[in-house]
């Protein structure tokens, strides 16, 4: 499939509503390009378009650049390409939008939730859930929503017994996270001139739960927050809210994202489910891999240049924005032999569909991996012919990789 440079607008939804292998040609030629190519930044109604950005869309270059996260910061946003207004600040400025020193003291205070050990002991509890939700799939029959009666449900139910939130929550989470991570959707944002107005006001539903929540105490996540303490001070609402809001939205969307993607990449490769249920204990580390790589759940995130900068033969300048495009990483020709080929068996390259290396490598991808891996082994030891029916109807969104709905059969 031949594409021309100048048909490729990274910002255009339309470019992302286009068929995958198209996608993929037109990352191929973005690749072969001797430098990062520029784009302007997409018009959104409560934020300015400003100067534009660098797509890194080759493996070396996303990965030296996660690596140097003083030069390449995270600090004026890392969701955003526009510079968002300050409000939006109260809601959306977490972790993922700060740089170290502070970064790191909040991050290992995160991070002891999310240790191998840690994960280890919710075991039980993403087994347990699994069942639950593949003994309903049985009695329900065939024809059902695969995301929302399976993939949504489990990394749902995990992420708020970490954080301590009840199950009559659930669904404000649920909803909450679909709105922020929408991308201007539709079927979750319908009036774009509101898009501001829902973002913040799914925002602010969180972080009054999770108040109320600090507030009643308990041996949770969020009780650990409330009483951590950060160079003597303790966290503000605020922080705590945005804490919460990355916590359950990032440990809800991806991994549901994952599920839907891995049933689907299944269906289409009939010889790697055969292959993956000769030995799962063996394949389903590299299959969960595999997945994660093609999937791609978020498919960028942005940085912002500190000071001049050459970088793999490119000046960058103070002030300039990059998008490090993951899944076009993920789909490197030099890095990855036949790299839009689903294989579980895949040994060479290191994807980087939990980020690249560097401080803001994905803080729940032991989480991520043990849930796709218990899903998956229950899915596939109770229903072995379960796949999806029909194509999948995908997120419009140039941010998440995201499958809103898709049906499956068994």
């Amino acid at each position: 499939m031949t594409v021309s440079l100048g048909e490729i607008d990274l910002s255009d939804l339309a470019f992302w509503e286009r068929p995958t292998a198209e996608r993929e040609a037109a990352f191929a030629v973005l690749r072969a390009q001797p430098g990062p190519v520029r784009f302007p930044e997409p018009e959104i109604p409560f934020a300015p378009a400003g100067p534009g950005y660098y797509a890194l869309v080759k493996h070396a270059d996303v990965v030296d650049a996660s690596r140097n996260a003083e030069v390449f910061c995270s600090g004026r946003s890392s969701t955003s390409i526009q510079d968002l207004p300050a409000e939006f600040n109260e809601y959306f400025g977490s972790m993922i939008n700060m740089d170290d020193p502070r970064h790191a003291r909040l991050r290992r205070i995160v991070s002891r939730a999310f240790t191998p050990k840690m994960i280890g002991q919710f075991e039980a509890d993403v087994q347990a859930e699994a069942t639950r939700i593949v003994d309903a799939l049985v009695a329900g029959g065939p024809g059902c929503d695969f995301v929302t009666e399976v993939a949504a449900r489990l990394p749902l139910k995990i992420i708020c017994d970490m954080m301590g939130i009840p199950e009559e929550h659930y669904g404000t989470v649920f909803e909450a996270s679909n709105i922020i991570l929408s991308g201007g959707d539709p079927e979750f944002m319908d009036d774009p001139a509101r898009a501001a107005e829902l973002l913040l006001g799914a925002g602010q539903r969180l972080q009054d739960l999770v108040v109320s929540l600090a507030d009643a105490g308990g041996d949770n996540l969020i009780t650990s927050l409330t009483s951590a303490n950060i160079d003597g001070e303790k966290l503000t609402m605020q922080e705590l809210g945005s804490f919460f809001i990355l916590l359950v939205v990032a440990g809800n969307e991806t991994t549901r994202n994952a599920i839907s993607h891995g049933l689907h990449l299944f269906t289409e490769n009939p010889g790697q489910r055969e292959l993956l249920l000769a030995d799962f204990d063996g394949r389903i580390a590299g299959a969960v891999e595999e997945i994660v790589r093609l999937a791609s759940p978020v498919t960028w995130m942005r940085r912002t240049v500190t000071r001049d900068h050459e970088m793999n033969g490119h000046l960058y300048r103070k002030g300039d924005k990059v998008l490090l495009y993951y899944w076009a990483a993920n789909r490197d020709e030099s890095v990855f032999t036949d790299p839009h080929r689903f294989d579980i068996l895949r040994t060479e390259g290191s994807h980087v569909g939990f980020g690249g290396p560097g401080p803001h490598f994905c803080l729940g991808a032991h989480l991520a991996r043990r849930e796709i891996t218990v899903m998956f082994r229950e899915l596939f030891t109770r229903l072995p012919q379960i796949r999806s029916a029909g194509e999948p109807d995908r997120l419009r969104s140039t941010f998440i990789n995201g499958i809103k709905h898709l049906r499956c059969d068994f």
